[in-house]
């Protein structure tokens, strides 16, 4: 029941993370710069604070965790992820990013060697297929290229993201010097760029709430309550609960955004879903049979 319940809610954190941005975006309460800093700012905060009470951890060893290189994947994810909702639904936004997360961990997958199942293999090119058809210009939700660019690039960078940080034996510690790593990374890229605008910038009361409520609670407690529950989960059963995120996001932004949900976009979104799951479940098979077992 713990583990169910952990898995729940980080399952609602990742989900609110698209419907805080879209919220703070659509309703002009903030722009997506001031959003991104506040977001890796407060989740960077947050993070150290549960690295120094819960773990035990020192300063030092916050300071000397996480790496530049994952830093940097995780700012472009976030300025990626911040700036693609000026334009996208949050449903759209999280499929979109969800989708590409997984093809970039496939693709890596498959580029170093690992052979596919024919299983695995439907389920990518359905998943495809129905990707492509999401963000075709033919489709009556067609969102706009330039936002789909900016998720695909927040997608793929959270998949590397990932994949740098497979390996991590604290990922709590690791997270938050990542965190902050990335604060600093984007005050350098962020501020002059704020300064150098001829109109202020975009800032209210409700924006800033907007953006620290997804750093400190959708991110940085998001993910040490992920990171809590995932010992307990195998691989699969990890990527497979991750399929609810976008359903969970597209059902949030109809309730709480009053965002459109036409059947088509439902039916491509399973459609991508089912197609991810299918790869996903293929994996252990695969592995299996390429082991000897």
């Amino acid at each position: 029941m713990r583990l169910f319940l952990l898995t729940g809610l980080a399952m609602l954190a990742f989900a609110a993370n698209s419907l805080l941005n879209r919220a703070a975006l659509a309703e002009q309460a903030i722009d997506p710069h001031n959003f991104t800093l506040m977001r890796l700012g407060s989740g960077a905060i947050t993070l150290v604070l549960i690295a120094m009470l819960v773990n035990r951890k020192s300063m030092q060893d916050i300071a000397s965790a996480g790496t530049w290189r994952s830093a940097f994947a995780l700012f472009i994810y976030a300025i990626g992820f911040s700036i693609a909702y000026l334009w996208l639904g949050a449903g759209m936004g999280a499929l979109i990013l969800f989708a590409m997360v997984q093809f970039t961990m496939l693709g890596v997958a498959i580029i170093k060697g690992d052979r596919p199942s024919p299983l695995e293999l439907i389920g990518l090119l359905l998943a495809l297929v129905g990707f492509v058809a999401l963000v075709s210009p033919g489709f009556d939700q067609a969102p706009n290229l330039q936002a789909v660019g900016l998720m695909a690039s927040a997608g793929i960078a959270w998949g590397a993201y990932s994949l740098w940080g497979r390996g991590s034996t604290t990922p709590t510690l690791d997270t938050a010097g990542n965190f902050w790593r990335a604060f600093l990374m984007g005050s350098i890229v962020i501020v002059p760029i704020l300064l150098m605008q001829l109109s202020p910038s975009l800032i209210t009361v409700k924006g800033m709430l907007l953006a620290i409520a997804s750093g400190a609670l959708a991110s940085g407690v998001g993910y040490a309550i992920w990171y809590t529950a995932l010992p307990g989960l195998t691989r699969t059963r990890a990527g497979i609960v991750q399929l609810s995120v976008p359903a969970l996001a597209a059902i949030a932004g109809v309730v709480f955004l009053g965002e459109p949900l036409t059947v088509k976009f439902a039916a491509l979104t399973v459609m991508i879903l089912a197609g991810v799951g299918l790869a996903t479940l293929a994996k252990p098979k695969a592995s299996a049979q390429n082991s000897g077992k």
